[in-house]
């Protein structure tokens, strides 16, 4: 190889690697702008981030499309917690921090992979109009992102809540399937807010301990993290 096919052999891989690099930094700005759109109940704005293709995991099911993400933030969730309102109202506390993001971009840089972890804290003051019932919370992300003509979206946000706890009694005695997963008679269209997919296999709440499978392989070995979730679920009643 001459010098000059060399230099610019060098200076493509070094484009290809800053991309790289600027790649993860916007999909970071994203993941972590999700965090604070829905800390203050910005489900519009939440809704935007998606894809036309994108989906979003949770509590054991899937709502897909784009119908199916609106369904669950806007017409669930803004319902719920915000009654009807596009951003915070007095009294509903969310925060839920974005932490320990892995990000990994594909060689052809037009998709990523992205596992994170949240921990939560949520619930309304008692002096505000619902359930005033506060509890911790924690989980993991494990999500797909889709270069969209240059934009970086959400294709799949993945959230896992592993545990709940309340203020009252904390992790210790969270009460099993204290907040239950999605069933089959809870599926769209015969709950008009629900999932339209059920996640095989089906999900646990702590005490459970089970793994989400990793997207990326042993950053030293190089091979496949193995995962053996043979042992999380001791003393469930199946």
């Amino acid at each position: 190889m001459t010098d000059s096919a060399a230099l610019e052999a060098r200076i493509t891989k070094l484009e290809h690697d800053l991309a790289i690099q600027q790649d993860i930094h916007q999909i970071r700005r994203i993941q972590y702008t999700y965090g604070y759109f829905i800390d203050k109940s910005q489900y519009d704005e939440v809704v935007d981030l998606f894809s036309d293709d994108g989906e979003v995991w949770f509590m054991g099911a899937k709502w897909l499309g784009k119908k199916g993400v609106h369904r669950l933030y806007v017409e669930y969730f803004q319902s719920r917690f915000t009654q009807g309102h596009n951003g915070p109202i007095y009294g509903w506390l969310l925060d839920h921090p974005q932490l320990q993001m892995v990000i990994d971009i594909a060689d052809d840089r037009k998709t990523a992979t992205v596992r994170g972890r949240s921990m939560m804290q949520a619930g309304r003051h008692h002096t505000a109009e619902g359930d005033p019932r506060g509890w911790w919370e924690g989980g993991i992300y494990d999500n797909r992102y889709v270069n969209d003509g240059g934009v970086w979206k959400i294709q799949r946000l993945g959230y896992f809540p592993f545990w709940h706890g309340t203020f009252a009694d904390g992790w210790e005695k969270t009460p099993i399937d204290f907040i239950p997963m999605y069933t089959q008679d809870k599926l769209y269209p015969t709950d008009p807010f629900g999932p339209d997919a059920l996640v095989e296999p089906q999900p646990r709440l702590w005490p459970a301990t089970d793994i989400v499978e990793f997207p990326y392989p042993h950053p030293v070995t190089g091979k496949p993290i193995v995962v053996d979730n043979s042992r999380a679920r001791e003393g469930f009643e199946d």
